[in-house]
């Protein structure tokens, strides 16, 4: 059973920086593309950013483009969010996918529980 651990989440102000991890547990994971999704209060989960297996293609959300990067350590079995330019409608429970680089959620076949991020204004 492949496991996905989320970490570096927390309360910071508006304009500041977070950086997520999320490790996983298997020993395939770099063999496969990892993404990033959101879900805030009553919302729909949505896409963020996605990364494929190397690492050499990466895709983003409009609404977080030009501020959050991602990345991935395949020794360390570790895809990171690197998050500026916060803004308090960033605020939500970011959750890592494996399986897909891409926004369409049935192509991933496993995910964490999620970190708070949480960005005051």
């Amino acid at each position: 059973q492949v496991q996905l651990v989320e970490s570096g989440g927390g309360l910071v102000q508006a304009g500041g920086s977070l950086r997520l991890s999320c490790a996983a547990s298997d020993t395939t994971f770099s063999s496969h593309a990892m993404g990033w999704f959101r879900q805030a209060p009553g919302k729909e989960r949505e896409f963020v950013a996605g990364i494929s297996w190397s690492g050499g293609n990466k895709h983003y959300a409009d609404s977080v483009k030009g501020r959050f990067t991602i990345s991935r350590d395949n020794a360390k079995k570790t895809v990171y969010l690197q998050m500026n330019s916060l803004k308090p409608e960033d605020t939500a429970v970011y959750i890592c996918g494996r399986g897909s680089m891409w926004s369409e959620e049935k192509a991933y076949a496993y995910w964490g529980q999620g970190t708070q991020v949480t960005v005051s204004s």
